[in-house]
């Protein structure tokens, strides 16, 4: 629901949108109406359908069809750096190697809740802009922009070129994350599930930070991991004091 709620918001029109039929048509009438005003074709649906259309993931009872989602360009990356548009300092997330699609739709959600200005991503070993990941992602996928990269390690260098500081994160880092600075303008590079950061991004890193673990486990998930990196960039740039 949340998914296709935040489509519409963003003035998204899809082509159809499924729904199931009794008891869900209720609940999810107010959706419903501002599908059909954007034009979309409303078409009721028996559970057992949009359960094997969703492959086992849960649906809340709609599904829209909608055009896919193409990364941008990395032209397109240089080019809004060169013009930034905001007043804030460029703030963007580095994922290499993230090719689980949960995981990259919860970076993208946590791109998005903390302000992020992009996500990076390299054209191989990566995960693609599919249902999943937008779905997962719960609106981020559309509202956050991505960009595919040739060659990550030398995107970072074109990123540090242009004076975007770039932290890396890795478990034996000298440094904890909360000592890395994030006030300017900065990308944070999370690696990928189990592997962490590929030699040739590493090296192309400014620094490489970690986060301090005390338990018995020795890693986060790189969403969770993610999550705690931005808003520890954006404690920094509101000037909050660490607690």
């Amino acid at each position: 629901m949340h998914a296709v709620d935040a489509l519409l918001a963003r003035g998204e029109r899809p082509r159809e949108v499924w729904y199931q039929d009794g008891e869900a048509r209720a609940r999810l009438g107010e959706l419903l109406e501002r599908a059909g005003a954007a034009g979309a074709r409303l078409v009721a649906q028996p559970r057992e359908t949009l359960d094997a259309l969703s492959q086992g993931a849960s649906h809340q009872g709609v599904v829209a069809f909608c055009p896919p989602l193409t990364p941008h360009s990395e032209e397109e990356l240089w080019h809004r750096l060169g013009g930034w548009p905001h007043a804030a300092p460029p703030l963007l997330l580095v994922l290499d190697g993230v090719t689980d699609v949960h995981n990259f739709g919860a970076c993208l959600r946590s791109a998005d809740a903390a302000g992020a200005h992009g996500v990076v991503v390299p054209k191989d070993k990566a995960a693609p802009l599919n249902a999943t990941v937008r779905k997962v992602a719960c609106g981020a996928a559309e509202s956050v922009p991505v960009y595919r990269v040739t060659n990550l390690a030398r995107a970072i260098g074109r990123l540090k070129e242009g004076g975007v500081w770039v932290i890396g994160t890795a478990g034996e880092a000298d440094i904890e994350l909360f000592e890395a600075d994030f006030a300017g303008p900065s990308a944070l590079v999370m690696g990928a599930e189990g592997k962490g950061l590929r030699r040739l991004t590493r090296e192309a890193c400014d620094v490489l930070a970690r986060l301090p673990m005390a338990g018995s486990v020795s890693s986060l998930n790189v969403s969770v991991a993610t999550g705690i990196g931005l808003f520890e960039a954006v404690r920094q740039r509101r000037g909050a004091p660490a607690r």
